[in-house]
């Protein structure tokens, strides 16, 4: 079934493993599947011809139960495809362990600012015709073990090139793998290749072709965070493509050493997997792929130093300023600065917007987030005092309780240089059991801190809630652990709406701070990887403590102009650079036309 672009108008084919693109929606995860999202309608509101592909998740988002001490429970939220999406009648066939398995997919289109459309394209195996274990592999983000998981990168990255073939994409100039979550689609691609030339094994032409035709962004700044699969995986799912690389060819016999990380080539994919090879999704990715980038200045470096040899490009993360940008915000840049949405660099106009009016738009904003705090938890923050936003993932390394290493230092604080207060939310992966007693200590500093410093963990943290949060906050705290935070877009959504960032100095935050002007650095800013992880996070914490006391409080409440002088650059300085649009301008130009 042929659409109305399969005369090769989509020249750009972008694969994400979760697209966020509705709160109502629950087809994703989270920070990845969010900048994906952001990533598509900017593409839209710069009309690029871009296609997206997907999974579709019919449990792919939890709903987050939150006992009185903070342990988390998690319950899958079930939707109805039909009430978001449209089926598309195309289909699509390949196989997992010999067995056919028939993919759908379901369209969502993303409109731009100028009525342009860029189509994202969910996959779907629950087909009546499939094995059940074929059928859930769209079932869920979490599910299963790491087989399950390699399964489900065939079917996006081999199943989405087939499923995009079917829909009559049969010119795109671009494939652009978010993580390694789809670098199968590569092997695809050469598959594809060899098959013009009249034959089934691969060579070097194959090779290079495919290297002119794709993007690869690593988000992952540690070994740990890329996957990783034993050969044996690879040849269960595909018993028959053993010869699958014709290794008499000296290309071909070089892309498996440095895609399997060996010194010589096995004969085979079979003797690779009797040989206990593994299979790094990164390196397949790396290897195929005529453009790499990290996602900040600072994870390029972090990246070029894990992997040696290999160069990669450096393009700062961004987010979309008509979704992040809160109502009385979007009000404000409209009649300061109409052309915005349009044009997101002029937001640096808003230096000379009315700072009263500022301010304004803050308090309504801060209003919206206390009211979803009182619906939530039942308790009346109160709008005149301090208050600062931690919204992540809870996992160990974003360390959302640094700050509370010391609570007498806190309450000290809290008496001296005058009041805050502290508002928490973020879910842990079901698996994460560290992310779980992090929740849990948070609670148990809650209970502890009581009226002295009031805190607050709002569960179901979510694009609304934390688009709430980004905007009415006073303050926007980061505490990841260096190096391992490879961009961060909180602490952007943050500024879009003039809410200043306290931050450690990595990831973005190392392009976007200006000491007192956009916000404050925690610790100083460091370069090399560090040998082991400090066992003793005290520095920083102090560092938390002494410029709250003696910097942010006394700002915030003896200097409230210089305060607002600071929000106003958090939003012309940061918002109007780091927003999709720009970034998406850079791939254009860097990645997609050269």
């Amino acid at each position: 079934m042929a659409t109305e672009d399969s005369t090769g108008k989509r020249k750009i084919a972008y694969f994400s493993m979760e697209i966020a693109l509705e709160n109502a929606m629950p087809s994703y995860s989270g920070g990845l599947g969010v900048l994906a999202g952001d990533t598509i309608r900017a593409a839209a509101d710069l009309r690029l011809p871009m296609v997206a592909v997907s999974l579709l998740y019919r449990k792919g988002f939890f709903v987050q139960h939150l006992a009185d001490d903070g342990s988390q429970s998690e319950e899958p939220v079930e939707w109805r495809v039909e009430d978001f999406l449209k089926e598309e009648p195309a289909r699509a066939t390949l196989t997992i362990e010999g067995r056919p398995v028939e993919l759908r997919c379901w369209r969502y289109e993303a409109k731009g600012i100028r009525g342009y459309h860029v189509p994202i394209y969910f996959l779907d195996a629950d087909l009546p015709g499939n094995a059940d274990a074929d059928r859930a592999l769209t079932g869920s983000l979490y599910g299963g073990d790491s087989y399950y998981r390699l399964c489900q990168e065939v079917l996006l990255g081999i199943g989405g090139v087939r499923i995009l073939r079917a829909l009559g994409y049969d010119h795109l100039n671009r494939f652009h793998m978010n993580e390694g979550h789809a670098a199968l689609l590569s092997t695809e691609l050469l598959a594809e290749q060899a098959r013009t030339r009249g034959r089934k094994r691969i060579r070097g032409e194959d090779i290079e072709k495919v290297r002119s035709m794709c993007v690869f962004t690593t988000h992952t700044p540690v070994p740990a965070g890329h996957d990783r699969f034993p050969m044996e995986f690879l040849t269960r799912v595909f018993p028959n493509q053993s010869d699958f690389l014709d290794l008499s060819d000296p290309v071909s016999a070089a892309l498996m050493k440095r895609v399997l990380q060996v010194q010589e080539p096995f004969s085979d994919l079979q003797a690779a997997a009797k040989g206990g090879a593994t299979l790094n999704m990164t390196h397949l990715a790396l290897n195929l792929t005529m453009y790499v980038n990290g996602v900040a200045k600072q994870h390029g470096v972090t990246s070029r130093q894990m992997f040696p040899g290999v160069h990669i490009e450096a393009i700062t993360n961004g987010v979309h300023a008509g979704t992040w940008a809160a109502p009385s915000f979007q009000n404000l840049f409209d009649r300061y600065v109409p052309d915005w949405r349009e044009d997101n660099y002029s937001l640096r106009n808003m230096l000379g917007a009315p700072p009263e009016e500022v301010w304004t738009a803050h308090l309504l904003a801060k209003h919206e987030l206390f009211e979803l705090v009182r619906k939530k938890t039942g308790i009346k923050l109160d709008p005149e005092v301090f208050t600062i936003g931690f919204a992540r993932r809870a996992t160990a390394y974003k360390r959302a309780d640094l700050v509370l290493t010391d609570l007498d230092r806190l309450r000290q604080i809290a008496k001296n240089a005058g009041k805050f207060q502290i508002v928490y939310a973020g879910k842990a992966h079901p698996n994460d059991s560290g992310g779980k007693d992090l929740i849990r200590r948070i609670f148990q500093a809650k209970k502890a801190l009581r009226k002295a410093v009031p805190t607050v963990f709002l569960d179901n943290y979510n694009m609304e809630v934390g688009g709430k949060m980004t905007s009415g906050v006073d303050l926007w705290l980061n505490t990841p652990e260096f190096p391992l935070e490879a961009s961060g877009t909180s602490g952007m959504k943050a500024a879009m709406n003039g809410v200043p960032s306290l931050s450690i100095l990595d990831g973005w935050w190392v392009e976007g701070h200006i000491e007192g002007i956009t916000g404050w650095s925690i610790g100083e800013l460091r370069r090399d990887l560090p040998l082991e992880p400090p066992a003793d996070h005290r520095s920083e914490a102090e560092s938390i403590y002494n410029k709250l006391e003696g910097t942010i409080l006394p700002t915030y409440y003896n200097e409230r102009r210089k305060f607002i002088e600071i929000m106003q650059h958090a939003i012309a300085v940061n918002g109007s650079y780091f927003n999709t649009q720009r970034m998406v301008q850079d791939y254009t130009a860097n990645a997609y036309i050269r």
